[in-house]
């Protein structure tokens, strides 16, 4: 009898079978699915192309189950998050430190890439009048901040929630917040429940990613078939600059950012890298809002500061969105032979730094922004026609630069509150005899930090 090798045991199942092919896959980190996912959909979308139109649809069900789950995991952690704050003081504070973080990070992403693109001089000789402004149909009505208005206060909740309107969501859950830490103690039990929620759709995400790999199959595979590679040559340039400012503000601008206020970057990357590349391979912050929310806690991040930062910075934050639209507008002036003096650059970014903050709940954000920008400075739309062939490969990146630069915003905005709550705990701690044996103050506890839950 051959004796049993007891030093190398070939992995069984559960039902002490050797596992199979298929159960080895699902048993690999999402990353490494992803990964394997991106490179059978490029085959299929190059060899197989009518195909790989059709395997669209399982993207469109992965973000359709996504999009299910963000607003009602969003909005209870939104109102627990500020219901559990000190004082509504603290609320504004808060927020007024994102918007202004927002503001500042903004213009100077922006300054980084309208100056690298007239330093490469991008557009020169593009064939822009080969495009196909067609392609624009339906896009060119620009941003309305009437509408935007109105978009962020609904008339009715129940259709902003059918509506997946996330920024009338957002609006909603401060003044449910604040009314709960209005009342105090009679507010716990709807506080109990909407922790109940908050866990379930926790447990929801966690089913929805694992089928993540399906939808990177079927965008990728849509993505490489419809669109193919034809504008690749003439784009290259273009393409080659905005992954070159992305680069700088990931790699140079985040970890200044970072160092100011000592957050372990290096770490907080590592802790995200997984859902960063998520959302670069569906192109949709979206896919990874409620996942995002939980490794940020688990890095260490208070619960009411990510709650209420994070879904902020999707509708304030796009980062990666505004660097883009900086680059194709220089691009655009320098094809169209437009003034692209330091004046008129400067021109630009102060219009961007405005509709750029108009882009939550608009389909298309980023080609509409970039429309009426170009409008506002005088560019045509045919021009912005041509960008749409490359499109989809700027936008993987830019994405995945949005989703790292809210949880850097979401760190920076947490420190600055430790911090203050440090040095206010210190001014407030009474001097007390090394001989005497009085107790800790029962506040005392009020100034840790939230456990990451």
């Amino acid at each position: 009898m051959e004796p049993m090798d007891t030093t190398n045991p070939r992995p069984t199942s559960t039902d002490g079978t050797p596992p199979t092919f298929l159960r080895r896959c699902l048993r690999m980190p999402i990353g490494i699915q992803s990964i394997i996912a991106v490179g059978l959909g490029a085959l299929v979308g190059t060899f197989a192309p009518s195909a790989g139109e059709q395997m669209k649809i399982l993207g469109d069900v992965f973000l359709n189950l996504v999009q299910v789950v963000v607003l009602p995991l969003v909005f209870p952690l939104i109102v627990l998050g500020i219901a559990r704050m000190e004082s509504v003081k603290k609320v504004g504070r808060i927020a007024g430190k994102a918007i202004l973080y927002f503001e500042i990070v903004t213009t100077a992403i922006l300054l980084i890439a309208v100056g690298l693109a007239k330093l490469t001089d991008i557009g020169q000789g593009a064939p822009v009048h080969g495009a196909d402004a067609k392609d624009l149909d339906g896009m060119s009505q620009g941003i309305d901040f009437h509408e935007l208005v109105l978009h962020a206060v609904p008339k009715n909740i129940f259709a902003a929630f059918g509506e997946g309107n996330l920024l009338g969501a957002i609006t909603f859950a401060l003044l449910v917040g604040v009314a709960m830490a209005a009342i105090g103690e009679k507010s716990e039990p709807f506080a109990n429940v909407l922790d109940s929620v908050a866990s379930v759709m926790f447990k929801v995400v966690g089913y929805v990613i694992r089928v993540a790999p399906l939808g990177v199959l079927g965008f990728i595979s849509y993505d490489v078939a419809y669109y193919g590679f034809g504008n690749l040559r003439s784009l290259l340039g273009f393409i080659a600059v905005v992954y070159a400012g992305l680069a700088i503000v990931v790699g140079a601008l985040f970890p200044l950012i970072a160092a100011i206020y000592r957050i372990r970057y290096v770490e907080l990357l590592k802790s995200i890298a997984g859902l960063a590349g998520i959302a670069f391979v569906t192109r949709s912050s979206e896919s990874v809002l409620a996942p995002l929310m939980g490794k940020l806690e688990a890095f260490g991040l208070s619960r009411s500061t990510t709650s209420f930062v994070v879904p902020l910075g999707y509708s304030f934050n796009t980062d990666g969105s505004v660097l883009y639209q900086a680059a194709a507008l220089v691009f655009l002036a320098n094809a169209y032979g437009a003034d692209t003096s330091l004046p008129a650059l400067l021109l630009m970014v102060g219009v961007l730094v405005i509709l750029s903050k108009g882009m939550a709940g608009v389909a298309s954000a980023s080609i509409v922004v970039l429309i009426a920008a170009g409008n506002s400075i005088g560019l045509p739309a045919e021009g912005i026609a041509l960008l749409l062939g490359v499109d989809f490969i700027v936008d993987m990146a830019r994405t995945g630069v949005n989703v790292i630069g809210n949880s850097l915003a979401a760190a920076v905005i947490d420190s600055s509150e430790n911090r203050r709550e440090a040095k206010r705990g210190g001014r407030e701690t009474p001097e007390v005899p090394a001989d005497s044996e009085a107790p800790a103050e029962p506040g005392a506890t009020t100034l840790q930090k939230e456990p990451a839950q």
